[in-house]
């Protein structure tokens, strides 16, 4: 290649609009973190609130984005050898994303205040803008530097927001044992993808697909440990079996927001990298991911149900224990549909089944753990039982919350989780995966129990007076918000479960 040439192809123009909304959140998380310097104490909650703003920004700039054909720092167009690109799938997880963390922020804005002393505002903001920034981009990612590189921006951060808070040997234990856990992970990743790289002599998902197909005989070992070992570290992510040791603690040692912050957009990017590297990076190995992941689906979702289902209602912080094993018993039912991607050769709608759950999954979950927030004003150790009476002191909480545990449950008036549940059974199904679809089923009426057991327990008479408490606003705001969302896809389902019989890549 001549000079003239080579010099073009390592020019690269940058598209800043495709780029925006994860510029936008790492921007705004700069400026709060400079102000902070500034703002005499008394005047920091406008940090909460300039953060909560900047990722509405964030998210609106996703609207002139929706033709999805957007790509930059290419190399190669015609190959799409670009390390960003906005199709529709990077659109919705990016909304995903940037919606669950407006939402985790409008929680912290309550508990920042409640809390303020031993949890520094702006160095919570920062890292939490900083984390929201990596899980956009890493949809986005279209090369396995970048997606590895958005990894870490997004998983850095959220070990700190895990033990922000100052004296609290919980919060500290926990981000810990986070750390040290993840940290393995993305060193295995890490292997894995140097051994991909040394396969095809590429970073590029589009061009490892091709020459995946194409590796010498001598390489074939190596690469397919390599497709192993990278799966391994997203498998973590996602908090599959047996990466999941690390959640029930994590949740109940970090501040309530930081735990629903990672249960929807921490999952958010375990998964969206999970589709990357398997449908786009390794489809001709699918005879290797394809099984794997549906005996991690199984797996997973059976020790996550069951986990849920031995919580003690009189246990502290047993609510919020019974939503982190809940979330990994979610995240194999997420599973089963990239799984079922392995067995067909169109995948296009088995990817559009799990990123249709994952949406439903984060507005009821958000949902759960805001009502959460509100009980554990008053009820510090959180446990179930403390949520007995519910309805006498708050009925439009309670009946908010009891829609999200049916909606988890997968029963009317949820529809929207029993039309998500039919449609992740329905691509084990179709993908001739039958024991994997009654494996499944087996889980959905093990979650009733504990599911149907908590929403039973909001409208019991209260054990004596049952004390009233006002809901700061913030924390109205965020139920309100993840109720209306529950409500409108229950009612118009189609507005989800539409992506699994549309194309996203």
């Amino acid at each position: 290649m001549s000079a003239q040439p080579l010099a073009e192809s390592l020019v690269q123009s940058v598209d800043w609009l495709a780029v925006a909304p994860p510029t936008i959140a790492a921007v705004v998380g700069l400026a709060v973190l400079v102000a902070d310097l500034f703002l005499p104490e008394a005047r920091k909650a406008v940090l909460g609130w300039v953060s909560v703003a900047g990722l509405g920004v964030a998210a609106l700039l996703l609207l002139p984005l929706l033709d999805g054909n957007r790509s930059t720092f290419c190399v190669d167009r015609a190959t799409r050898a670009c390390s960003y690109t906005a199709d529709h799938f990077t659109l919705v997880i990016q909304f995903l994303v940037l919606g669950g963390a407006l939402l985790a922020a409008l929680l912290s804005v309550t508990n920042l205040r409640d809390d303020r002393r031993r949890v520094p505002a702006g160095e919570f903001w920062f890292l939490l803008l900083s984390s929201a920034a990596g899980a956009a981009l890493l949809p986005a990612s279209r090369d396995l530097a970048t997606l590895i590189v958005a990894l870490e921006v997004a998983s850095l951060p959220a070990f700190a927001l895990v033990g922000i808070r100052h004296g609290d040997k919980r919060s500290s234990e926990a981000a810990l044992k986070f750390f040290l856990s993840s940290v393995t992970a993305t060193a295995v990743s890490l292997m894995g993808i140097s051994f991909v790289y040394a396969s095809t002599g590429t970073l590029y998902l589009t061009q490892v697909a091709q020459r995946l197909t194409h590796v010498d005989g001598q390489l074939h070992t190596l690469a397919q440990t390599g497709v192993v070992l990278t799966l391994v570290g997203f498998a973590f992510k996602t908090a599959a079996v047996p990466f999941h040791f690390w959640v029930p603690d994590t949740y109940v040692g970090a501040p309530l927001p930081v735990a629903a912050y990672l249960s929807v957009v921490g999952k958010a990017v375990g998964f969206s990298g999970l589709i990357l590297v398997t449908v786009v990076a390794f489809p001709s190995y699918a005879d290797v991911w394809g099984p794997a992941l549906a005996a991690l689906a199984a797996l997973t979702m059976t020790v996550g149900n069951v986990g849920a289902l031995r919580q003690q209602a009189t246990r502290a912080y047993s609510a919020v224990r019974l939503l982190a094993w809940s979330s990994v018993g979610q995240a194999g039912y997420l599973l089963v549909p990239i799984a079922a991607a392995g067995y067909v050769g169109n995948p296009q709608k088995e990817i559009g089944s799990t990123v249709a759950y994952a949406l439903m999954y984060a507005a009821v979950n958000l949902g759960a753990f805001a009502v959460a927030a509100v009980v554990g004003r008053s009820r510090a150790l959180n446990r179930i039982s403390d949520y007995r009476g519910l309805y006498a002191t708050n009925p439009l909480t309670a009946l908010l919350l009891a829609f999200f545990l049916l909606c988890l449950a997968g029963l009317p008036p949820g529809i929207i989780g029993l039309f998500a549940k039919v449609t992740v059974f329905s691509a084990a199904v179709d993908a001739g995966l039958g024991w994997l679809a009654v494996v499944m089923a087996v889980n959905v009426v093990i979650a009733l129990f504990y599911y149907l057991q908590w929403t039973a327990l909001l409208f019991r008479t209260p054990e004596g007076e049952p004390a009233r408490h006002r809901v700061p606003a913030p924390l109205t705001a965020a139920i309100a918000l993840t109720g209306v969302l529950g409500v409108a896809l229950s009612g118009a389902p189609q507005l989800v479960l539409r992506f699994a019989a549309t194309g996203l890549f």
